[in-house]
Formats: C-alpha cells, sequence, structure tokens
C-alpha cells in the first residue's frame, strides 16, 4: 500500500511524467427540453470542489490558492515544474463575421472541449478570457458559454472572478494619476526644490531609488551620488517636459459609462488651473490587460509595464511608465493577477480563465502563461482549446501575429465557428438588432440567401489557410435551421478547403453533441506542423499594414490619412518599426464600415491613425471609429439583474 503512494509522490514532484491521462471524474448532466435559460441550467448542477479538479489534471496543493469552493488561482510556478513534459495540441477557435448577437463562439469552444475531455478521455482544456462587465450589464450579457456548454459557476465567471480586471483598473489609474501629479509638480516648481522633493534628504542623506538610477542611466548620467549632478543634469533627471497634447494614457472603468468618454481634469481651484481635456476607456481595452495577456512571467511583466510608453516630451522623445518611476507599483499591484483563474464546465472538464484584452481595440485573447500551464498539463497527447475574440479576420490574426510571435508557441488547427444566421445576413439579410425579433427570414429556411452569404465564410476559411493551419468549420446548429441549410455550408466548407466541417448540437445536448467535432479536430492535429506568420519582424509598418488588409480582409489597398501618415514616419524614427502592428476595427465587417456585409474584395482600407502600445509589443492602427467606452443601451440587461436576499442568490445574468 505504501509503494503506490510513494510513486504517485515521486511520479507528482517530478511533473508526472508517467501519466497520460488524468483520472478525470466528469459530471453527468440531465438534458431538460426545452433547454432552460443559461443560470437555471448552471444552478441545476453541482459543481466539484475546486480543489478536487486540481487534483485530476496534475496541480500540486502548493500550486493552487482558492478563493472559494469553486474558482482558485494556479502559481506559475507550476509551469517550471512541468517545463519537461511535452505540449499537446493547440488548438484556435475563432469564428466567421458575426452578427450583433455573437454566432456561440464561446460556447462552441467549451462544447469541443466538453466533448474531448468529458466524452473522448482526452485530457483536454479550455482557455478563455475573463469577461468585462460592461457587456454584463450593457446589452449583451455574460460570457460564459451558453446551455449545456458553459463555464460554472456563471455568476463567478461574469462578475469579479478573483479580481484580475480589478487590479488592472487599480495600476491604470494610478499610472495617469502619476502622470498628471508629474505635470503638475513640473509646472509649479523650480528644477531645485523639485529636484529635492523627488530626491528627498532622509536622516541626513539622499539617495536615489532603482528607478531613479535606471533613469540616470537612460539620460547617460553616470553618477549615483544625488549631490553630485550639476544644475543641467538637475533639470535633465527632475524635468519630464511631458507636452500635454501627445498623452496617450487614458483613465479607466469596468462599466459602459458614455459620459466619460471625453471629459475636463484638473478644474478644482487646488490644481491653480492646470486642467486638461481627457478621456474614460473600459477596463478591458487598457494597454495594461493586454500586457497582464502577453507576459510570459513576472520578471517580462514588469519590463513590460515599465515600456509603455504614456505621452511623448516636447522634443518628440517617449515617456515611459518607468520615467514616471510608477512600474515597481504597477508590478506589485499586478502580481497575483498574472496567475490564471481555474475553473469548471458544466460537465467538470477543466477551464483557464484568464485576461480579457479588446479584440478591436487589443489582441482579444487570453493570456500566454494560461496556454502554456494548460498545454503542459495535457501533456503531449491532450489538447489546449483557446479562443480568439470576434472572427478570424480580427481575433485570429492577432492570435498568431501578436500573440504566437510573442509566446513562440505554434497552433495545430484552427476551429471556425459558423452559424445559419451569420451566413444570411451576410448574404443581403435585414439587419439583425439586439432586443429586437429576428425577421422570419432567419428563421425560415432560405437557400438563396445561405449561398449569396457564403463568400464570408470562405474568406475565413483562407485566412486559416493562410498561416498554415488545417481549418475544421463548427456549424452551430440552431433550433430554426433546416438539414438542407446545413448541407449546403458543409459542402461549401470542404468545397472551400476545410478539412472538414460538422454540425454542433452542444448548446443543447453538452459534449455529447461536440463528439463529430472532437473527432475532426483529434485527425486534424495529426501530423500538422505548417504554422507560419503572415510577415517578418523587419518588414516596414505600411507594409505590415497592407499585407493583413490584403491577406485577411480582402482590401486592395491601404489609405492612411496625412495624420496617420505622419505617425508612421514618427514611430518608425523612434524604433517601433519591428513590432507587429494591431489592426483596430470594426468586428461586424471585413472592411473598416460596419454596414458592409459579405466579403466585398479590393476595396480601400483607410487608416485614421496609429499609436503604439510599447509594452504590449504592438503598434495599434486605427481602422474606422471604435470607441473604447461602450455605452448603455435605452434597456440594459440592469432591468432583470438582481439578488435574491432571502437566498443570497442572483437573479437575471444570462
Amino acid at each position: 500500500m505504501i509503494i503506490p503512494n510513494i510513486i504517485r509522490s515521486c511520479s507528482m514532484a517530478a511533473g508526472n511524467p508517467l501519466q497520460k491521462s488524468w483520472d478525470l471524474v466528469p459530471l453527468q448532466l440531465k438534458l431538460v427540453k426545452p433547454v432552460p435559460s443559461d443560470i437555471v441550467i448552471s444552478r441545476s448542477q453541482t459543481p466539484k470542489n475546486i480543489s478536487i479538479l486540481a487534483k485530476e489534471i496534475g496541480l500540486a496543493d502548493n500550486e493552487v490558492s482558492q478563493y472559494g469552493s469553486k474558482k482558485a488561482k494556479i502559481a506559475l510556478s507550476a509551469i517550471d515544474r512541468l517545463r519537461s513534459r511535452g505540449n499537446g495540441a493547440y488548438v484556435v477557435v475563432c469564428g466567421i463575421t458575426p452578427t450583433p448577437l455573437g454566432e456561440g463562439k464561446s460556447t462552441t469552444l467549451l462544447g469541443l472541449v466538453q466533448a474531448l475531455a468529458a466524452h473522448c478521455q482526452r485530457n483536454a482544456i479550455a482557455c478563455m478570457r475573463q469577461p468585462s462587465q460592461g457587456p454584463t450589464f450593457g446589452i449583451k450579457g455574460g460570457a460564459a458559454g451558453g446551455g449545456y456548454a458553459q463555464v460554472i459557476p456563471m455568476e463567478d465567471f461574469n462578475l469579479h472572478l478573483t479580481g484580475d480586471i480589478h487590479a488592472v483598473t487599480a495600476a491604470n489609474n494610478l499610472l495617469a494619476a502619476q502622470l498628471d501629479t508629474r505635470m503638475f509638480h513640473e509646472a509649479t516648481q523650480r528644477d531645485k526644490p523639485l529636484y529635492e522633493r523627488l530626491v528627498p534628504l532622509i536622516k541626513g542623506e539622499r539617495k536615489f531609488s532603482k528607478i531613479q538610477l535606471r533613469r540616470l542611466q537612460r539620460l547617460c548620467i553616470e553618477k549615483t551620488d544625488p549631490d553630485s549632478l550639476t544644475d543641467e543634469e538637475i533639470s535633465q533627471f527632475a524635468r519630464l517636459d511631458i507636452n500635454p497634447e501627445t498623452i496617450m494614457w487614458d483613465r479607466v472603468v469596468d462599466v459602459n459609462d458614455r459620459y466619460l468618454r471625453e471629459i475636463m481634469v484638473g478644474l478644482s481651484p487646488t490644481e491653480k488651473g492646470f486642467y486638461r481635456r481627457a478621456h474614460f476607456a473600459i477596463s478591458v481595452a487598457s494597454e495594461i490587460m493586454a500586457v497582464l495577456a502577453l507576459a510570459n512571467n513576472l520578471d517580462d511583466m514588469k519590463q513590460r509595464l515599465g515600456r509603455m510608453v504614456v505621452a511623448f516630451n516636447c522634443r518628440g522623445g517617449p515617456i515611459t511608465a518607468d520615467d514616471l518611476g510608477v512600474t515597481g507599483a504597477l508590478a506589485v499591484l499586478l502580481r497575483d493577477a498574472l496567475e490564471p483563474n481555474l475553473m469548471q464546465s458544466i460537465e467538470g472538464t477543466p477551464v483557464l480563465v484568464h485576461a480579457g484584452p479588446f479584440a478591436n481595440i487589443a489582441h482579444g485573447c487570453s493570456s500566454i502563461v494560461a496556454d502554456e500551464l494548460a498545454l503542459k498539463l495535457v501533456g503531449k497527447e491532450g489538447f489546449v482549446c483557446t479562443e480568439a475574440g470576434f472572427g478570424s479576420d480580427i481575433g485570429m490574426e492577432k492570435f498568431c501575429n501578436i500573440k504566437c510571435r510573442t509566446s513562440g508557441l505554434r497552433p495545430n488547427a484552427m476551429v471556425l465557428v459558423a452559424t445559419v444566421r451569420a451566413l444570411k445576413m451576410h448574404g443581403g439579410g435585414p439587419p439583425v438588432t439586439p432586443g429586437a425579433p429576428l425577421n422570419k427570414q432567419y428563421t425560415e429556411e432560405n437557400l438563396d440567401l445561405i449561398k449569396k452569404g457564403l463568400p464570408n465564410l470562405e474568406q475565413h476559411i483562407s485566412n486559416g489557410q493562410k498561416f498554415g493551419m488545417p481549418v475544421i468549420v463548427a456549424i452551430n446548429c440552431f433550433s430554426t435551421d433546416s438539414e438542407a441549410e446545413h448541407e449546403m455550408v458543409r459542402e461549401a466548407a470542404v468545397k472551400a478547403g476545410a478539412v472538414d466541417a460538422v454540425v454542433c448540437s452542444h448548446w443543447s445536448k453538452g459534449g455529447s453533441g461536440c463528439l463529430n467535432l472532437a473527432d475532426a479536430v483529434i485527425r486534424a492535429c495529426e501530423n500538422s506542423e505548417n504554422f507560419h506568420l503572415l510577415y517578418e519582424d523587419d518588414m516596414p509598418l505600411l507594409d505590415k499594414l497592407y499585407t493583413v488588409a490584403q491577406n485577411m480582409y480582402g482590401a486592395g489597398r491601404v489609405e492612411l490619412t496625412p495624420e496617420a501618415q505622419k505617425t508612421l514616419e514618427k514611430l518608425t524614427d523612434a524604433g517601433f518599426g519591428a513590432l507587429p502592428v494591431c489592426m483596430s476595427k470594426t468586428q461586424l465587417s471585413l472592411t473598416g464600415d460596419a454596414k458592409i456585409k459579405g466579403a466585398p474584395k479590393d476595396f480601400t482600407l483607410t487608416v485614421q491613425n496609429l499609436y503604439v502600445s510599447a509594452g504590449a509589443g504592438f503598434v495599434v492602427a486605427m481602422c474606422g471609429e471604435i470607441s473604447k467606452m461602450p455605452g448603455l443601451p435605452t434597456r440594459p440587461c440592469i432591468y432583470d439583474i438582481d439578488l435574491n436576499t432571502e437566498t443570497g442568490e442572483i437573479e437575471g445574468l444570462f
């Protein structure tokens, strides 16, 4: 009896290399028809204690920090412990150009992993972004999946989780506060008093902090004694000389608040007339969220935080978070936030939830560390399915060109989620409006509309092939679809080059409704080693913009406004030309205009302006009007959300 325990303990300490499959005990579903609401389904299932799930997938006790019994943070030391273990297959899940209602990408991701882990007995983990509270309280609702393919408890997933977004908010706003405060103090003090306050006399001695010594090095001042600086060096050190017109750093809050899109700050008499026009963004649009998602470890995160450019000085040089002295403080606020969060699907399969960068502002993918951890946990024979926001033109392109470029990980396959509803819209169907009933063209068989909308599907299949990935189309079926409609989509997908196209019914059946998709993914990942990036680092920024626009969107040319052309030259001269580009455009069209559906060809994509996210490591190209701060609709979800004070249960989430 003792010997097996010794072997088990030693195996765990060595990264468990001998264990090929987990001892995962799935949760049984009790399927009900008609399918109840998401929250009713979520509450009908009793989740495992998260410590049990952690043990089932090979985590050690000291790697798991529980937040109650249903969620936990996982220490990054688990990646180090499992470093010698081979990676599993890496699958990215994205969609065609969606309707405003979404096409069930998260639901399909979960259905696929439930099928792999709970039904096919494969080690499999779903990696997802943490949702913003903006859509949760706005009009879209939560993002935990839906029906019998969702993360539970959905309340925990959709609301605070473990506080990562709040940490990002606090860090972002600390940097904003320091930026404005530094400008105020420079404007109201002469060089010598300013310097003496920045390097105060403590117990009769002045001493530079670590971050101040780094600033001296950047200024090429090779001195460490504060009393030895000349007057010119004191001025150089103490004055950042920020140009207020170039400030790129917004304050953030994790709710939709349209009245914060443009504000005035510094109006109090205590600010002595130093006021300026400023903006708020939603928290997940913060560059710090992108940094969190792209960091490889704590040290990498800290370095990225220090490199973030918040403005330029009056001579045109970049001003960074490190120049403002705030890098270490930001890292302290974000230390725990860098650890991925472990939750579970409704069938008891593991889900890593981490980071949530906007897909049309930033790169729209969950974190690198979550994917790395998952790939080690599943082992060489397992599968990690990770989401990329919106359509393949946005989320998948950035997943490959930004996330995989940074991580060095190579995806084995792409799952493309398509719906009959979206294809009808792209075929000329009437507008799809959240909160309004669907036109009967979407609820009755209409093969002609689908046929006209198929070019959009074909473009997205082509997008995956451009990166060398086999593409599997997952047709997320709705109850109003017909078999003839499904068959038309399936045949067109295979003809366009997809290795398979599968009808999925995971919303109503859970993992059992995704078994054919799971089989297709398993087959596609065998001998799939042809992944490559779309462009090299040394390609000029303008050529990178054109390469993405032509290959991913079908554009014929890229046109820069005079302001964008000037900024591009400025960023190139400042040394940012080797960064990848992050296209900021509408998710509702392959073009920069949300009203244009289908798959137009040879159009002109206009880039209004560019800016650098130096910490995240990309240059953002603004293509069209993309708001960083959504607004609430006339009737937001808040009308339906309530707390039952007798039971303590949350009501109205979906």
